[in-house]
């Protein structure tokens, strides 16, 4: 399928949908929304062939980008519910468990932008959820093992939330370098 697809703003219904949040987790809910936007923006109007085409010296594609944004979030949220056990060890991975991990950063035979979009729509929508029903956001979890990790470190939901923002915000970034090499669209100005 080499369909077109689009990026809708949220629709009254799915902000209907998400759960109530006030005072700082309303704040960092509408800052994550707000760079999720950005990223998927990136995409709009593309076909799937588009959405996978490389357009700089990087591995990096707008499929892939949100591909891993997606993979990440889901990470660190199974991370905030169940430590460093839900992330692994990265100090113990091979290099098969390397190559599965960077094809999250490229589109794979059979998949679409539309399906790559859903995925981190049910992402997102986990995240929201959290965000607004989870007890306490300083709850902390120790960091897994990994070469950028300081040893003995913990993080709280918070820290974490924080984290996915910049990640959303960092990538929305390279997406949008990636889509103005590709055609010239920008995502502001």
């Amino acid at each position: 399928m080499n369909e077109t697809t689009s990026v809708n703003e949220p629709t009254t219904r799915d902000l209907a949908d998400a759960p109530a949040a006030t005072g700082e987790r309303a704040d960092l809910l509408e800052v994550l929304a707000k760079h999720r936007h950005f990223l998927r923006f990136t995409t709009r109007d593309l076909t799937d062939e588009q959405a996978g085409q490389r357009t700089t010296a990087s591995e990096l594609c707008l499929g892939g980008l949100i591909k891993h944004v997606a993979a990440a979030e889901r990470s660190w949220v199974d991370f905030i519910l169940s430590g460093p056990s839900a992330m692994g060890d990265f100090t113990a991975m091979t290099e098969a468990d390397w190559a599965r991990r960077a094809d999250e950063f490229r589109m794979l035979p059979g998949e679409t932008l539309a399906g790559v979009l859903a995925d981190y729509a049910e992402v997102a929508r986990r995240t929201d959820e959290l965000v607004a029903s989870l007890p306490d956001l300083d709850a902390t979890q120790p960091l897994p093992k990994a070469p950028w990790f300081e040893a003995k470190t913990r993080w709280s939901a918070r820290r974490v939330l924080v984290h996915i923002i910049a990640e959303t915000a960092q990538h929305a970034g390279h997406a949008d370098i990636i889509r103005e090499s590709l055609d010239g669209a920008k995502s502001m100005g």
